[in-house]
């Protein structure tokens, strides 16, 4: 950018490409900045989700056998295999359930702590606000005297053809 005080003056059609051609590249920084930050932020959404679906999955898919496997080695363990009785079917599957619930909640934790890590573009929300403050204070340059006689003189010039 040239310095508007070097004593050359530049023309409309100049300052509007220069104008046009900064806020261009502004808004393709801020842009950048957003998907940079967004896609950050995405990654962990996706591993979240993941976490989420795989404890839905085992919880919906594995029940049924691990509840099985589980309450029937329980069974087992507890002297259902010598004879003695060992401890009532009953118990052995509630327990093999609450397992499976555990295993499911412990998993949707890690979900959930990956979706809370989860944040808003702030870095792009403080630079688009700081643009806007940039902006809103920008008040257009004085003309000089001299060139109001000019344009009053051009005006007259253009009137009277």
């Amino acid at each position: 950018m040239s310095d508007p005080f070097d004593g050359t003056e530049r023309s409309l059609g100049q300052l509007v490409a220069s104008a046009t051609a900064e806020m261009s590249a502004l808004v393709h920084d801020e842009i950048a900045l957003a998907k940079a930050e967004i896609r950050q932020d995405v990654k962990r959404g996706v591993f979240g989700s993941v976490a989420g679906i795989a404890a839905a999955v085992v919880l919906l898919f594995s029940l049924p056998m691990l509840s099985f496997a589980l309450a029937y080695a329980i069974n087992t363990w507890t002297g259902g295999h010598n004879g003695n009785g060992g401890w009532n079917l009953i118990w052995c599957f509630l327990l093999s359930f609450a397992f499976n619930v555990l295993l499911a909640v412990l998993l949707g934790l890690i979900a959930w702590a990956k979706f809370k890590k989860v944040k808003p573009p702030e870095k792009s929300i403080a630079s688009a606000k700081q643009t806007a403050a940039v902006l809103s204070t920008v008040k257009p340059h004085p003309r000089p005297a001299q060139d109001k006689a000019l344009e009053k003189a051009s005006a007259v010039a253009r009137s009277s053809v």
